[in-house]
């Protein structure tokens, strides 16, 4: 009974896998065709890798990409530390639970309804959508992913060394970044690694917070693929899952190595 149900177990586990990472395997292993169809398997090839740097659309949606995920990532960090701090610090202050409900509404509302409030919003507020808008959505989305990683840190943080640092004279603010953000930094990282992750990515609120010259990477892709998948694009798409897979894994090394050190 238990082999018939391990062997089911692995058995799905393959399947899963299967279907998840074997289409993100064959566009990999297509983006090195030599033919222009990308269905057809004509031998191997890095002059698509070549092209795409005399691609000046790709380049420049590149480009924005980064930008606004740097930045995004940025502040998205700086807030959501701050909301995990008071989150875990300051006990059950008035309005609590609506500010702690306002952390975690993104985490599970569904993107078109985020895209859309924020759309309206910067209608309302006549603010022209473009570069800041983007990266303002993209900030306000990844900051609830910095305040979980932030909150579930500080929530096992051992305040004893603190309270010592206190006891000798340092003040609350100062001991703050002498001690604590030291000690938490690994979990800001990692905070930060995801963040950006999710910004570089990101398709459907991207799409209601543009603006002239503030096209993202995925957008630009989506945008080609109505005409038809070129290997332009099998290239860029790599990069991208090359970039979005190191960011993951450099995070899960962080938040690993972490919970090491606690052990």
């Amino acid at each position: 009974m238990n082999k018939s149900f391990s062997t089911f177990n692995v058995v799905s586990l393959i399947i899963g896998y299967a279907f998840l990472y074997i289409p993100i395997l064959l566009l990999v292993i297509y983006s090195f065709n030599e033919s222009r169809l990308v269905t057809v398997w004509s031998g191997f090839s890095s002059k698509w890798y070549g092209e795409l740097w005399q691609n000046e659309e790709l380049l420049d949606a590149a480009k924005v990409t980064l930008q606004v995920g740097l930045v995004a990532s940025t502040l998205a960090t700086i807030l959501g530390t701050i909301a995990g701090v008071v989150l875990t610090r300051f006990g059950n202050f008035t309005g609590r639970i609506l500010f702690n409900g306002m952390i975690y509404a993104p985490l599970v509302m569904p993107e078109v309804i985020v895209g859309l409030s924020l759309l309206l919003m910067f209608i309302t507020i006549s603010v022209d959508r473009g570069y800041w808008t983007v990266t303002l959505a993209h900030t306000t989305f990844s900051m609830c992913y910095v305040a979980v990683v932030i909150q579930s840190r500080l929530s096992s943080f051992d305040r004893s060394i603190e309270e010592a640092a206190m006891d000798l004279g340092c003040p609350p603010l100062k001991t703050f970044f002498l001690i604590t953000l030291p000690v938490i930094m690994p979990a800001v990282v990692s905070a930060w690694l995801l963040s950006f992750t999710l910004s570089l990515d990101d398709l459907v609120i991207s799409s209601f917070a543009t603006g002239p010259g503030a096209t993202t990477l995925p957008m630009k892709i989506f945008s080609q693929m109505r005409l038809g998948v070129t290997p332009q694009i099998n290239a860029v798409s790599t990069i991208l899952i090359g970039l979005v897979a190191t960011g993951v894994t450099i995070s899960s090394v962080i938040r690993k190595r972490q919970e090491v050190r606690k052990l």
